[in-house]
């Protein structure tokens, strides 16, 4: 873990890397089976979180870690974060994966099909074929080559990645320019007067407003993670974006409304929102923001002091940099899956055991904002932070074991939390939270809800 943990921390300018187990102190048996060290990641994000939420809770400049026990992480709770947390009581959740989402078998090899979002769907259909029916769709894929699919399905708005070895991808433009891109791209916007802070030690976040343009994974799961200390995150959606399988897992803590940014009215409350935000937190492709017409320079005529913090997928360089893609189409373009399959001796991509991209990506994300909002506390700086599930793919393609990790046993009533949520589709609990901070509880204002159930406002 603390191999991982002192490599993401590296990436924070000013940043002292503490000595091993130096105020941290790791619990929790057993790793998720992996051909790579995904429990370490899993512990060594949560813990950067955890790190930068201390330093910014604490008044002088850059605290030592004084005891052992400032921050612990359980690296079993960290394992079953990174999967799902919710436990529904009496109710099911949607399923995760659209039908048709999967690997198929090409002519020369295999690739994913992303196809959860309506869009994406039709995207790979309109190439494809109108076919609803999986085992259809097997026979089509199957006469196709893997890159003239992938480019296709690309080229028509969707999401398809051919799966690549590592030393393939490590060739590939977009593998050599995600190779060469930091874990975190920082740019300085000059600085500006101090913000007064919270002064409740309990909730260090009090007072911080977050807009939330994430979606899937990454993002939310940084949103939450900000939730949990405080802060007032507010995620916007579109009209009619869904992820059943996923939203419940997501909006814990957050408040949760809709605005159409192609809608004049709707513009002009979303700009309000941006001129009172402390952070504007979104998972846009490079030109995707701008083509809405809110590229880096109007974001910050509209509000100088923003602290900008993104992901996208494939990097920030390199020809596929505006890509659209997910983590388990990472997984598959960088090897990972192809490395699980020849580990293994499978006859099919053996991806992670959990999305580890999108979860790491989401407490790096998090731990970003953090160090934004600590280095205008200290000095006015205003900070801005790019991130790429592809270059967290490259920093968890260097812990590849030779062995397969022994696993988890499975999980018990300890690890749940004994809280009940109430979530918009019914009662939940949830696994235990993996990290604690001396003096700073983990406490969530509200339970999980639905898509657009609340006004866009700021509360204060």
């Amino acid at each position: 873990m603390f191999v991982l943990l002192k490599e993401i921390l590296s990436a924070f300018p000013g940043i002292e890397v503490p000595k091993e187990q130096q105020g941290i102190s790791v619990s929790g048996k057993g790793n998720l089976s992996s051909w790579f060290e995904v429990t370490d990641l899993a512990a060594a994000s949560i813990a950067s979180a955890g790190l930068m939420l201390s330093r910014f809770a604490e008044p002088s400049s850059n605290p030592p870690l004084k005891t052992d026990d400032l921050i612990q992480v359980d690296q079993r709770l960290a394992s079953f974060c990174f999967g799902m947390t919710l436990r529904p009581m009496g109710w099911e959740l949607p399923p995760a994966w659209d039908p048709i989402a999967g690997d198929y078998r090409t002519k020369d090899g295999w690739i994913r099909l992303h196809t959860n979002a309506p869009l994406h769907r039709f995207a790979a259909l309109s190439v494809l074929g109108q076919y609803n029916d999986r085992a259809a769709l097997e026979s089509i894929v199957a006469k196709w080559e893997a890159d003239n699919l992938e480019a296709a399905i690309v080229e028509a708005n969707g999401c398809a990645a051919v799966m690549r070895d590592l030393t393939t991808w490590a060739q590939h433009p977009q593998g050599l320019a995600v190779s060469q891109e930091p874990l975190i791209i920082w740019a300085s916007h000059g600085e500006r007067e101090k913000k007064a802070l919270s002064t409740d030690p309990k909730r260090p976040l009090a007072g911080i407003k977050v807009l939330d343009l994430t979606r899937v994974l990454a993002g939310p799961v940084a949103g939450r993670f900000l939730a949990a200390y405080g802060a007032d995150v507010l995620r916007i959606d579109p009209p009619i974006w869904e992820e059943a399988g996923i939203i419940p897992e997501v909006t814990l803590g957050k408040r949760c409304a809709g605005l159409n940014l192609n809608n004049t009215d709707d513009r002009q409350i979303f700009e309000s929102l941006l001129a009172e935000a402390d952070v504007f937190l979104h998972g846009y492709r490079p030109e995707a923001l701008s083509n809405l017409g809110y590229d880096s320079e109007t974001l910050r005529k509209i509000n100088p002091d923003i602290i900008d913090v993104s992901l996208n997928a494939y990097g920030w360089s390199g020809p596929w940099s505006n890509r659209r893609g997910f983590d388990s189409l990472v997984q598959m373009s960088s090897g990972i899956a192809e490395y699980g399959m020849r580990k293994s001796g499978a006859n099919k991509p053996v991806p992670l055991p959990v999305q580890a991209l999108d979860h790491a990506a989401g407490y790096l994300l998090a731990s970003a904002v953090l160090h934004a909002l600590n280095e205008n506390r200290l000095s006015g700086k205003i900070l801005s932070a790019r991130l790429s599930l592809a270059r967290v793919a490259h920093l968890l393609v260097q812990s590849k074991r030779s062995t397969l990790s022994e696993g988890l046993s499975p999980e018990t009533p300890a690890d749940i939390a004994s809280k009940i949520e109430e979530t918009s589709w019914g009662p939940a609990q949830r696994v235990k939270f993996p990290l604690a901070i001396k003096g700073i509880p983990s406490t969530w204002s509200y339970p999980a809800s639905a898509l657009r159930s609340s006004a866009p406002v700021w509360l204060g």
